[in-house]
């Protein structure tokens, strides 16, 4: 740029700047993607709704994991699936940052951990109306750890949820 004042020619730098993409490192994927599902309440699976949320705001991992303070490999076991419990905390974060339902980010063993397993085992019983030693037996399970479970000391692995709760517990 330049400009004449006086006779004088004057000359003033040009600064460019330069803005970091803010698109998916794999965008032909993200896209593709995307195209095959207008929706996220289309996906019936957390980790691809992850993936999904993700690409729509354009974002990468890294900065997904960063927002919700995990590492970025914690962030991609989350998508990948290698999970099989996704945190309140954390499901609560990943719900604000893509401004849906936390419903909406669960399957239905973690809709059952996040509500709060103890509370739901223990309605769950009563309205058989059977105290903790029979409902335990009923379900093969040992009393100590129903107990603990309904105490929410431990936390139920969801392949026992699945074998024992999925079909009795309401959601």
């Amino acid at each position: 740029m330049c400009r004449t004042e006086d006779s004088i020619v004057r000359y003033a730098p040009l600064c460019i700047h330069t803005f970091q993409l803010i698109a998916p490192r794999k965008l032909l994927e993200a896209q593709l993607f995307n195209q095959q599902y207008h929706s996220y309440e289309e996906i019936k699976n957390v980790p691809d709704r992850l993936r999904w949320c993700r690409h729509h705001m354009g974002l990468m991992q890294k900065e997904v994991a960063e927002r919700i303070g995990v590492s970025r490999e914690h962030y991609i076991d989350f998508e990948m699936g290698n999970v099989d419990y996704y945190p309140k905390e954390i499901v609560d974060r990943l719900a604000t940052l893509y401004h849906i339902p936390v419903d909406d980010l669960l399957d239905d063993y973690n809709r059952f951990q996040y509500k709060g397993q103890g509370e739901l085992l223990r309605e769950c019983r009563e309205k058989m109306g059977l105290k903790k030693k029979p409902f335990a037996r009923l379900l093969h399970v040992h009393p100590n750890t129903y107990r603990d479970w309904e105490a929410d000391k431990k936390r139920m692995f969801k392949i026992t949820w699945n074998k024992y709760f999925r079909d009795i517990v309401d959601l």
